[in-house]
């Protein structure tokens, strides 16, 4: 299976990458890693299942080079560009390379659907009172028109605790918890990427559900 991550220099990408390469449950999968300065994972250049590509999610020849050949591709980073250049350069690439499979990257709220104080709190810290018409919303509307077999991972406010504990929601459900660990992040993806049928065509909120009714992000 030939794996593409874009943004793959991030810290939740680090985690998935380093578990597919050392748990031997991911022997088969081999990597596509773009960047934008691939020298920051000169670790992996000598691993034969890694291909490194340097390349920004902006232009469209990059995200083209770096998913040839790819079975699945994810997003390791939330589309914040006013164009929606990112997801719209993911979609014309799945046309030109034949992929399907696709893990979008977001945030907690793009539907409205963190409730109580820290939904407030969350609507006006991430989208200024108001998600419709933000990047990461539609980003997902795009993708939920697009051809793609997508897969929307809705984060919460991360911490870097070391333990894999989260809830998983659903589209049209109400978010719950506030926070979750960047290890709970990973395992999600590593899910997706162990079974492809997983999570297909949903959207996925994550948190830990022990920090349901917090007013404000647990680190």
């Amino acid at each position: 299976m030939k794996v593409t991550i874009l943004a793959a220099n991030g810290q939740i990408a680090h985690l998935v990458e380093n578990e597919i390469l050392t748990n031997p449950e991911y022997k088969d999968v081999e990597l596509s890693l773009m960047l934008r300065n691939k020298n920051r994972l000169n670790d992996l250049a000598d691993d034969p299942r890694v291909t490194l590509f340097e390349g920004d999610l902006n232009k469209l020849d990059d995200v083209v080079a770096a998913t040839k050949d790819a079975d699945l591709v994810w997003s390791a980073v939330v589309d914040h560009d006013a164009q929606n250049r990112p997801t719209k350069n993911v979609i014309e690439a799945a046309k030109q390379n034949g992929f399907k499979r696709y893990i979008n990257t977001s945030l907690l709220g793009i539907y409205d659907e963190v409730s109580g104080a820290f939904g407030k709190w969350n609507r006006d810290t991430c989208f200024n009172g108001d998600p419709t018409g933000s990047a990461p919303t539609v980003a997902d509307e795009m993708l939920e028109k697009s051809d793609l077999d997508n897969t929307t991972l809705r984060l919460p406010w991360l911490n870097d605790r070391d333990e894999v504990k989260y809830k998983l929601t659903h589209r049209h459900d109400t978010y719950y918890g506030v926070s979750g660990s960047r290890k709970s992040m990973a395992d999600v993806v590593l899910k997706i990427i162990a079974d492809p049928s997983f999570a297909s065509n949903d959207s996925l909120g994550i948190a830990d559900p022990d920090t349901e009714g917090s007013d404000r992000p647990v680190y």
